[in-house]
């Protein structure tokens, strides 16, 4: 097994000129704030949302310092009126929309059979609901506006494998992947793709509060290089999902992992 260090970041070669996206669950950390940051460097307006409202001003702050083109609105996944509102100011804003990420989603650990309905619930309502609700309405708006689209799902590879305490994560994953599928054939009439990335172990802040030190460890040694994606990474093949060099790619689900079953 590789023990490869993080390669050398990638430039932006202006593959999203000129396209309007909007970005949920992108406050900083994590593929969200980098699928942001990545996204502008390719010459894309965003509209960047989450939950965390205070973080996702001082992300707002910190893109805009640097690039043209940057809005922000908080936005609960799980409400709908606030998933409507992320969706008609990116029109309103902007006069157009070209390309969703459907970032948002929440994890936990707890074996099932000590798992209460409530936990099931929510990750189930933020990561599998979520995307649902921002995959209608980006479907309708798509729809709307008669010009085709892109939406882009993260998914994770816990939706194919089996990984103990991760029950109620890796039915939502799973539900994102059918999701993706069954969305991309009824969305090849209004000229929009659909597509997922799978990730397995992406660093930031957040992850290592959450999961303890041997976990990462085990997880990170299952990789082929022998070292966790950087966030940039997953956002790389957000950016090529979302872009002209997948015009004919749809319904699918793209591993950046060595672990795909």
């Amino acid at each position: 097994m590789g023990d490869v260090d993080s390669p050398a970041y990638v430039p932006g070669h202006g593959l999203l000129k000129g396209r309007t996206a909007v970005i949920t669950a992108a406050a900083g950390a994590g593929i969200g704030g980098a699928t942001a940051r990545r996204f502008l460097e390719e010459g894309a307006r965003v509209l960047i949302s989450d939950a965390h409202t205070r973080r996702l001003k001082e992300y707002e702050g910190e893109l805009a310092g640097e690039f043209d083109g940057v809005d922000a609105l908080p936005c609960d996944v799980t409400d709908e009126r606030q998933v409507q509102a992320l969706f008609d100011m990116a029109v309103r804003v902007h006069g157009r929309l070209d390309i969703v990420v459907n970032n948002a989603g929440l994890g936990g650990t707890s074996t099932l059979v000590d798992m209460a309905d409530e936990q099931w619930s929510k990750v189930l309502d933020v990561t599998l609901g979520g995307t649902f609700r921002c995959v209608r309405a980006a479907l309708r708006a798509f729809r709307e506006g008669g010009s085709g689209g892109v939406i882009v799902n993260n998914a994770s590879v816990v939706g194919w494998r089996a990984q103990a305490g991760q029950a109620h994560y890796a039915a939502a994953k799973a539900g994102v992947m059918a999701l993706t599928r069954s969305a991309a054939i009824e969305a090849a009439e209004y000229g929009v793709r659909v597509n997922a990335v799978s990730p397995s172990l992406a660093m930031h802040p957040h992850l290592v509060k959450v999961t303890t030190p041997e976990l990462l460890a085990e997880l990170t040694a299952r990789e082929a290089f022998g070292r966790y994606a950087e966030p940039w990474e997953i956002a790389n093949v957000i950016v090529f999902l979302a872009s002209g060099y997948s015009s004919y790619l749809t319904g699918e689900v793209v591993s950046v992992s060595s672990q795909h079953p």
